[in-house]
């Protein structure tokens, strides 16, 4: 089975959990002899043929223009990052079309693929909301309008049994690409607008997850908690959704073993810095503690649209160097930030699941998660409070600083049951839900 694989993240093209999860993912339904050929949002027009797992590490590219994909072949790259950073693979896609041309190219795929004799007006309608809700100037959007162009191109030149497209930036291409081959669509949603915004968010971005999950046969639902949202606030059809929870695989060359970085106790706070993931909860957590336990030291790792608002709180608390910023860390600074924490903590407001706890565990760190996340259906040795309850999360932080003895058997079960969490169980899910989806498809087409 050969899979045409949409996703906007994957090592090293990190932002978020997503590029992680699909990295695990892909890597397992690989050992099971899935294919995968794995479009990206890079500044070079290529595409990934996995088929090997190794590849998830190597990430063979193909040109799909001939001349250059010769040129690239005659290239002798002394690194890996030195032949990636040929390709155009950025944490920050680059997109080289003009916005007009996109327009133009935009409205001919609306005639030619849209407007055809054997377009259902549902399925006009859903597009019409893609495009309609695509345009616009903003420097992401014409991202994922070039996105998009570029799925009609490999729709018509690669052979492949099923769509699977990953969160709203990619559900355009991918019903473009079911739309020109006619190949059955699998999308699966990480997050919702919802979650992301804490709230109503934006309107153009709700449109198109729901007309993505609209189009597509199969929604894969991270958590019960998403598949819940995704009924409740968008109206998809029970019957379309599918749950396969994410998983964490450690690293074979990840080191495990403690490097302490300060005498007294770590909290972590690991991910975006944003609305959704609770950091303004976290300072509050850090407030209250350091006053009780001035030895500890609070670390908020990562980035995001709330980084200022934090640091400014933060001086104004006069919390000093008790209360520290990393900034963006690689995967070999995040291991290194593990290894030095005692407790990690996961306030967030709205998470749909949440891979961090479960990296954070694998490393043996006592984990403090909210309620309101779709990991806390899948691990047990961990503490759960609703996110907005701050005096029981200080209590608990401070009842494992007290009792370091119960924090570190906290942590090292919370390890134990971590490791049985593999995604050769979540591939083995999506391997069966292909295979079902496309046996539905074809019944259909010959009925």
């Amino acid at each position: 089975m050969k899979v045409l694989m949409f996703t906007w993240e994957f090592p090293p093209l990190i932002a978020g959990g997503l590029g992680m999860a699909c990295y695990g993912m892909i890597k397992a339904l690989l050992a099971q002899g899935v294919k995968v050929d794995l479009v990206l949002p890079t500044r070079e027009f290529v595409y990934f043929p996995m088929r090997k797992v190794s590849d998830v590490d190597t990430l063979p590219a193909v040109f799909v223009n001939s001349s250059q994909q010769y040129e690239y072949k005659a290239q002798k790259f002394k690194t890996l990052q030195e032949r990636l950073e040929y390709i155009g693979i950025s944490s920050h896609p680059e997109t080289y079309f003009q916005f007009s041309e996109l327009i133009k190219q935009s409205k001919a795929l609306n005639y030619e693929y849209w407007y055809s004799e054997n377009t259902t007006i549902e399925e006009k309608q859903l597009w019409d909301d893609i495009s309609t809700n695509l345009q616009g100037e903003e420097e992401l959007m014409q991202k994922v309008q070039e996105f998009t162009l570029r799925a009609e191109r490999l729709a018509q030149i690669l052979d492949f049994d099923i769509i699977h497209a990953h969160d709203w930036l990619c559900y355009p291409g991918g019903m473009l690409a079911r739309k020109i081959s006619g190949k059955p669509m699998v999308v699966h949603i990480h997050a919702t607008e919802f979650d992301r915004a804490g709230g109503p968010g934006n309107e153009r971005v709700h449109k198109i997850e729901h007309a993505g999950m609209s189009f597509a046969d199969k929604v894969v639902a991270v958590s019960q908690y998403t598949a819940q949202m995704i009924m409740s606030r968008y109206r998809i059809d029970t019957a379309k959704i599918n749950i396969v929870h994410n998983a964490f695989s450690v690293p074979e060359d990840a080191i495990l073993a403690k490097k302490r970085i300060f005498k007294g106790p770590v909290i972590l706070f690991l991910g975006r810095i944003t609305l959704q993931k609770g950091p303004d909860y976290f300072l509050e957590m850090a407030e209250q503690v350091v006053a009780t336990h001035p030895e500890a030291r609070f670390i908020m790792a990562g980035t995001g649209d709330m980084s200022r608002k934090m640091l400014r709180r933060s001086a104004s608390l006069k919390l000093r160097n008790r209360f520290l910023f990393t900034g963006f860390l690689n995967r070999k600074q995040v291991e290194l930030i593990l290894r030095a924490s005692d407790i990690y903590v996961l306030p967030s407001i709205s998470e749909p699941f949440g891979i961090s706890p479960l990296e954070a565990m694998a490393f043996g760190i006592t984990s403090i998660i909210s309620k309101q996340s779709g990991v806390s259906e899948v691990v047990n040795h961990a503490f759960k409070i609703d996110f907005w309850n701050t005096d029981l999360w200080v209590e608990t932080i401070n009842h494992l600083i007290e009792n370091p003895d119960k924090c570190i058997k906290m942590g090292i079960d919370g390890m134990h049951e971590v490791n049985l969490i593999q995604w050769d169980e979540a591939a083995a899910k999506l391997r069966q839900l292909y295979s079902a989806t496309l046996s539905e498809h074809i019944r259909k087409s010959e009925a």
